[in-house]
């Protein structure tokens, strides 16, 4: 067990793809709080990236990505909570979210 008292053990999340169309598309549903999280620009243009806590009744923009960039994060254990919804909003290409999470 971790100062925290979540196990030690680390778990990946099913990863969540979607192909940019040019208007919001669901890239899927955070089914755990994550870890780890990966947002990876699969596609050659730019992606944005909405947040909603409420299905997509509404959105939050939250970061633009450049065609090929990624971005890690570590350890923001609060920063994206299970059961929030992610978008992104592109021309064209694939957006991947990827994740792990503790084993609880």
């Amino acid at each position: 067990m971790s100062a925290l008292g979540i196990p030690n053990l680390m778990l990946p999340a099913p990863e969540l793809l979607a192909t940019m169309t040019g208007s919001n598309v669901l890239i899927g549903q955070l089914l755990y709080t994550p870890i780890k999280i990966v947002f990876d620009n699969l596609s050659t243009v730019s992606v944005q990236i909405l947040i909603s806590y409420n299905g997509g009744a509404s959105t939050i923009p939250w970061k633009t990505f450049a065609a090929g960039s990624a971005l890690v994060l570590d350890d923001d254990l609060w920063a994206f909570p299970k059961g929030i919804y992610i978008y992104g909003n592109g021309a064209s290409g694939n957006f991947s979210v990827a994740y792990t999470y503790a084993m609880q």
